[in-house]
């Protein structure tokens, strides 16, 4: 029988080896998403906007996203609020014991939901897996055809995955599972500069803590940019990975591991771009859909 101390040092081995994995991906931050939320929220009817609050009302998270939105913006409508926090929401569940990863056992169900798993594969589709796209298209039936519950259910994470399939790094990558396992140095970053390709994209919109007024002015910015053509197809899924693919090729990866200031304004420009189109497509899809 192994010896306390073995069985101590195997477990701080195993432990220090997953610090030194990949971390997942998850795609934009909480400012992208927030960003992304608050230009939907501008592109959608004052009808639409009463459905969407009345489904995120009866949401088993909707106390946890008022208290947030409270805390944040007391004044502010807490509709638009907690719009924006259910942005967050597919992300935040990867860390919640209330759900199950694949190789995890099954969780209690929550009231009206058809399952508690993470769904990790949906954020993302690349070499290695995942059906981000396959995923928007039966969540934006769910929330158009489906019972009340399942458009409960399909809500947030529609809200979420609009933004991810604009992540150039949730179409793909070279055979790094998507940015996460190419290391960059950010010489913004004065504590911690290395740092993975794919975080550096996530965190492009701004710090995960943006709201209120920074929040605001990264929204002024965003608003200068041309929006979507009115013209293109409302909730083309395949034309949005198409996108991010494109941009794979040639201006997602820079030409050396030190990020340089040339590449970081361009960086800077492009996922500006993808947020404010997601935000806007977003909109216009939920307009559509409700």
């Amino acid at each position: 029988m192994p010896s306390p101390a073995s069985v101590g040092f195997k477990r701080l081995c195993l432990f220090l080896c997953l610090l030194l994995l990949p971390s997942a991906s998850h795609a934009w931050n909480g400012a992208g998403h927030r960003q992304i939320a608050a230009l939907a929220w501008e592109e959608m009817s004052a009808e639409n906007r009463q459905k969407v609050a009345a489904l995120l009302r009866q949401h088993p998270d909707y106390p946890r996203w008022r208290q947030r939105q409270q805390k944040n913006d007391p004044k502010g409508d807490p509709d638009y609020g907690v719009f924006l926090e259910a942005s967050t929401w597919a992300d935040e569940i990867r860390g919640d014991t209330r759900f199950y990863g694949a190789k995890d056992a099954p969780t209690p169900r929550l009231n009206g939901f058809p399952d508690m798993r993470r769904h990790s594969d949906w954020h993302y589709r690349d070499a290695g897996g995942g059906n981000i796209d396959s995923a928007l298209k039966k969540l934006a039936s769910d929330l158009a055809h489906g019972n009340r519950a399942a458009k409960i259910y399909a809500l947030p994470w529609l809200i979420h995955l609009v933004g991810d399939i604009h992540q150039p790094l949730h179409c793909g990558g070279k055979n790094d599972r998507g940015g996460n396992q190419t290391t960059i140095i950010n010489p913004a970053r004065s504590k911690r500069p290395e740092m993975s390709l794919h975080k550096y994209w996530d965190d492009l919109p701004g710090p995960h803590w943006q709201r209120g007024k920074y929040l605001s002015d990264a929204l002024n910015k965003l608003r200068r940019l041309p929006p979507p053509s009115q013209a293109e197809p409302v909730g083309d899924v395949n034309r949005w990975y198409s996108e991010s693919r494109e941009l794979l090729a040639k201006q997602v990866y820079p030409p050396r591991k030190k990020i340089s200031a040339a590449f970081q304004k361009h960086a800077e420009t492009v996922a500006a771009q993808r947020v404010s189109a997601a935000g806007r497509r977003l909109g216009r899809w939920l307009n559509r859909l409700l």
